[in-house]
């Protein structure tokens, strides 16, 4: 009789999938949510510098994912590097105890930031309803998700195609009408003071360079699912590094095209944090009817965030708990459809319950509980592999190795020095009180440091 703990989901990703996947997730709420943020940050057309902060912070990362990804050819991610990387009986397990600990808050918080910004442009779809109906709205769209991610990994690739091409058309459709209406005067703006650098404008720059990395998340999404990518060892690093070149590209362009057409004065403020830019574009340019139609595409593309997101992220406790380090209920397979049913609807769950808190609070708390033990900690583990395992078989190798390690490192420490220190209370609470579980759970099991 064959058992859970025996069975394997299939290899179905191919290149073109995992690079859809990956995109899909890093184009979907994104730059539709957070440019009125960005602008925020430094004040005018100068903050689309945090965006290039973060593009080199995320290539040199990317690196790491890549070679970690390419190595480790299993499901779960920065879990298995961390337990791999650092011993799986001591410290590893150790940090991937904590990472599966934060990722419970952190993975959802991310999800919920597109729920959220899927409740924002419903808003010229639905201009009598409330925030709160909006964003119940928003909710349903998550249950939406679960729904779709309810069956085999053959079917969700071609789901996944799907929704890419729908989220390329949408950025196709920004950047062409950026192309015809763009007015330089507009987008290029600067206040006066735009490029004189004092201490509060680093800390700027590193807010500006958060929202930016936040919206490139999701480069690393197809390392996952490792166990259903068909040749990792070449398509984990080719969709890794695609795909962040591909969305620099297209972020870029999108950018350029919306303070192009809509002044950045005009959603600059508090207040306008919630603005639908695009919609807003569109209606300058094509009317109000063109615009709500062009806001379905961007809900489109929004869900298909949602579904790229939701598929990675419920492998991860997954992993974890056929691994033995988390409970075993979240190591079940569909006994007919053969997917991690429980870890995905219960990562679902929370995502649509976190909907409900602000986008700029969302965003800042899910990277400030994460740098730490996911990014920081990759690091490590890639060079503790390297030290230990210096004959292991890697399809791929760090290009210029340790150099992208060393910038990633420096890039990933600056954006965390620069959050609000409620923030970076509140993540490191949640790592100490993650260290205490961890700690009463080995007590009790009679297991490492006991």
């Amino acid at each position: 009789m064959t058992t859970d703990a025996d069975r394997q989901p299939e290899r179905r990703f191919d290149l073109l999938q995992a690079t859809a996947l990956n995109m899909s997730n890093m184009l979907g709420a994104g730059p539709f949510i957070t440019i009125p943020a960005l602008m925020l940050t430094m004040g005018g057309p100068q903050s689309m510098l945090g965006w290039a902060v973060a593009l080199i912070i995320a290539l040199a990362d990317g690196l790491v994912w890549s070679e970690l990804g390419a190595s480790l050819q299993k499901s779960g991610g920065s879990y298995v590097y961390l337990r791999e990387g650092y011993g799986r009986e001591k410290w590893g397990r150790f940090m991937g105890f904590l990472f599966i600990w934060q990722f419970i808050l952190s993975g959802p918080l991310e999800l919920a930031t597109a729920y959220v910004g899927v409740a924002q442009y419903l808003q010229p779809l639905w201009p009598q309803s409330s925030d709160f109906t909006r964003l119940c709205a928003g909710a349903g769209v998550g249950l939406l998700v679960i729904f779709l991610l309810y069956r085999r990994i053959e079917s969700i690739g071609k789901i996944t195609v799907t929704l890419w091409l729908g989220a390329l058309l949408a950025m196709g459709v920004v950047i062409f009408t950026g192309m015809r209406h763009f007015d330089p005067k507009l987008a290029f703006d600067f206040p006066e003071d735009a490029w004189t650098f004092d201490a509060a404008k680093w800390v700027a720059l590193g807010a500006a360079a958060r929202i930016g990395m936040y919206d490139y998340l999701g480069y690393y999404d197809i390392c996952f699912i490792g166990d259903e990518v068909k040749h990792p060892g070449r398509v984990i690093p080719r969709a890794v590094m695609l795909s962040l070149v591909l969305v620099a590209v297209i972020y870029f362009a999108v950018n350029l095209s919306i303070i192009g057409v809509v002044p950045w004065r005009e959603f600059v403020s508090p207040e306008g944090l919630n603005k639908p830019v695009v919609t807003m574009m569109m209606a300058k340019i094509y009317g109000n009817d063109f615009a709500q139609l062009f806001t379905v595409l961007v809900l489109w593309t929004m869900v298909a965030c949602c579904f790229a997101m939701l598929l990675g992220y419920s492998r991860i406790p997954y992993a974890a708990a056929r691994d033995g380090s988390f409970f075993r209920v979240f190591g079940r397979l569909h006994p007919r459809l053969g997917f991690p049913h429980v870890a995905l609807v219960t990562v679902g769950l929370i995502a649509v319950a976190a909907t409900f808190v602000k986008l700029g609070t969302l965003i800042d708390a899910l990277l400030s509980t994460r740098i730490v033990v996911q990014f920081v900690g990759q690091i490590g583990a890639l060079i503790m592999l390297r030290k230990i395992q210096p004959n292991a078989e890697r399809p791929f190798r760090m290009w210029l190795y340790p150099l992208p390690a060393f910038v990633a490192l420096i890039g990933w420490i600056y954006l965390l020095i620069t959050t609000d220190r409620t923030l970076l209370g509140f993540g490191a609470l949640t790592l100490l009180l993650g260290s205490g579980v961890f700690l009463l759970w080995s007590w009790r099991t009679r297991k490492w440091p006991f």
